[in-house]
């Protein structure tokens, strides 16, 4: 996971230890409590939810704090350790060091670097480092363990002074302070081939083999996963010994193919025709054919010689069955996958919702952590300028947005994972819509190359503006509603108000997106006079501005009492139905609801019975719907401008 690092303050004692700590790792960012911690990269308000948020995306997470306060914090959302991102706790005259979680995915090397930056002390507790020299259930670079489950057991009875057999070569193994006996009873296997593990025998396979692969379209993914499983079997290749899966690019996208690399657990790699022509002279069984089709000679030995690097070798020659080919070739050295060949791509069209970082959700967060590249209007990546240190950004103005996501598309096309960045949800006025329809274009008519056509997506929903709007002020969307974009620079006035007519006609409650903008002045105006035919001037209007953000205000109108001059582009329109009520409260603040029609119910015998909509009922009484825009200090709605 590419996550930066996240130094955590609550106070100016610990501000200055993170400040001498920011300067010599240049990724990280202070994040700080406050009125504590003014100076701070990031502020937030609420220490434990921030703190699960930053872990749930996967951020290496340093407190300087007590470290009774990342574990009463983090207890409840610890679920695997094997996922779980570095936690650190520092004193806040960084004497002491303590990896809390995470020291074998980093954390205690991270420890060790802060104790030479501050001078202190890595307090490292883990077993396996402390007593063994080594972490058994997270073997080094080059090696997979084969079955993890048996870690802990084994790993129990070494720490209780057992010997151990050690089988095959390992020099990480040799050199670990471990009790060796020919006949023990704990063994430790390191092997190229198949090999049963257990409960007293843990299993490691170097990773030196990849997996060459080709297939027709649309080949059934069964189909494949059974070739390579009955050579990787006849060959007695370890699966753990597998280190990639490997094809052309054309083929990125092929679900045989992905399927494969899922059920192999290992990532797919992609070469270029030009790439794989290179191996030729390599082939064992070279095809004018395939040349034909697509330019170059083979495609699963070349793909699995290229994987494996100058002196590789294949173990396995081309075999085939109606759809599929493979071919498997052995590295003298370990497979580095991620720096073989490149990656299929992966182009994440992520809703950051209005700009709260506790109304974004984890799994945008987590997304936005393992980008490399992050692209957007540049108002929205300063909202979320925390989670993307230390990554390539690319600004486009507002107004950009084809050439926005054209740009994402194709740099996702080059093998990066990148983020796509919206306000609100993307795939409302926003561009998640365009993504698809530059996928659905053909190039020249507009689209985007092969290679950027070929790339997997991930769209993460996000809290659209209606829904903040509408959460800040009670339930006004509680019936039926729709929204309307009053924009017209991609939709004829003519479409929009046809829309207006109906929704006015059908008694919706209506949530108006981009209402005004410096050139458009009518539009709103005109969609007042048409719900007014519809409905009474007593409708109530919410209007929320900047949702989300320090400058939020929200106020309640009316519909006859609406004015363009109370709305501009970061506003979000709410207009009630017949049955929207407005209701003062004590405290002189107002909320807004659309009720369903469960009054009528009271009364009647418990059902079991779906709740039935009620149809619009009379128009809300006068002195429920304030003639005053009122205004209530809170909001930001981001959403992208057509």
């Amino acid at each position: 996971m590419d996550a930066s690092p996240i130094l955590f303050v609550l106070n100016q004692a610990g501000l200055d230890t993170a400040q001498d700590v920011a300067q010599r790792f240049s990724t990280a960012r202070i994040h700080g409590l406050a009125g504590r911690v003014p100076t701070a990269d990031t502020q937030f308000n609420e220490t434990i939810e921030h703190l699960q948020l930053l872990f749930k995306a996967g951020h290496p997470i340093v407190g300087f704090c007590a470290s009774g306060i990342l574990i009463r914090a983090l207890a409840p959302v610890l679920t695997d350790k094997r996922n779980e991102p570095p936690v650190i706790a520092v004193s806040e005259d960084g004497s002491s060091i303590v990896p809390l979680l995470g020291g074998h995915r980093g954390a205690n090397e991270l420890a060790r670097l802060l104790a030479k930056a501050l001078n202190g002390h890595a307090a490292i507790t883990t077993a396996g480092d402390t007593k063994l020299g080594v972490a058994l259930d997270v073997p080094p670079k080059g090696w997979r363990l084969a079955n993890p489950q048996d870690a802990k057991p084994v790993m129990a009875e070494l720490l209780s002074g057992a010997s151990v057999r050690i089988e095959g070569m390992a020099d990480w193994l040799k050199e670990a302070r471990l009790f060796q006996e020919p006949d023990a009873a704990l063994s430790l296997v390191a092997t190229e081939h198949p090999a049963e593990g257990g409960p007293t025998r843990l299993v490691y396979h170097p990773l030196k083999y990849a997996v060459g692969v080709g297939c027709a379209r649309g080949c059934a993914p069964q189909e494949l996963i059974d070739l390579v499983e009955s050579n990787l079997e006849a060959a007695k290749i370890a699966r753990g010994a597998v280190a990639c899966v490997t094809t052309i690019d054309l083929k990125a996208d092929e679900a045989a193919v992905n399927a494969l690399a899922a059920y192999l657990g290992v990532p797919l790699r992609v070469y270029s025709a030009e790439e794989l022509q290179r191996e030729t002279p390599r082939l064992k069984n070279p095809s004018n054919v395939v040349f034909a089709e697509v330019g170059c000679h083979g495609v699963c030995e070349g793909a699995a010689l290229a994987a494996s690097g100058p002196f590789g070798t294949l173990k396995i020659e081309k075999q085939k069955t109606d759809n599929a080919t493979c071919a498997i070739a052995r590295s003298p050295k370990f497979i580095d996958a991620q720096a073989i060949g490149r990656a299929r791509g992966h182009l994440s069209v992520i809703g950051i919702g209005p700009g709260k970082d506790d109304w974004r959700t984890p799994e945008a967060t987590r997304l936005l952590a393992e980008a490399t590249d992050v692209v957007g209007y540049s108002l929205y990546l300063d909202i979320v300028a925390s989670h993307i240190t230390g990554k390539t950004h690319h600004n486009f103005p507002l107004g950009a947005e084809e050439d926005r996501v054209r740009f994402a598309l194709e740099e996702a096309g080059k093998g990066k994972n990148v983020a796509l960045i919206s306000s609100g949800d993307s795939g409302i006025y926003a561009m998640g819509a365009l993504v698809y329809e530059l996928l659905h274009r053909e190039e020249a008519y507009g689209g985007v190359s092969d290679a950027a056509k070929r790339v997997s997506v991930t769209n993460a929903p996000g809290i659209s503006a209606l829904q903040a709007c509408s959460a800040r002020i009670g339930a006004p969307l509680g019936h039926d509603f729709c929204t309307i974009s009053l924009s017209d620079l991609l939709t004829p006035w003519e479409a929009i108000e046809k829309r207006l007519k109906a929704a006015a006609e059908g008694d919706f409650v209506v949530a108006f997106y981009n209402p005004v903008s410096k050139r458009r002045r009518t539009q709103l105006a005109e969609a007042r006079e048409i719900l007014l035919k519809h409905r009474s001037a007593a409708t109530p209007v919410i209007l929320g501005i900047n949702l989300g953000r320090p400058e939020e205000t929200l106020r309640v109108t009316t519909l006859g009492a609406l004015s363009v001059d109370d709305v501009d582009m970061l506003t979000t329109v709410l207009v009630g139905s017949s049955t929207t009520r407005t209701v003062m409260r004590g405290d002189g603040k107002p909320f807004v609801y659309t009720p369903r029609g469960y009054a009528k119910r009271i009364d009647a015998p418990r059902s079991t019975d779906t709740v039935q909509d009620t149809p619009p009922g009379k128009t809300a009484p006068e002195d429920n719907a304030p003639q005053q825009a009122q205004d209530l200090p809170e909001t930001r709605n981001l959403e992208d401008k057509a």
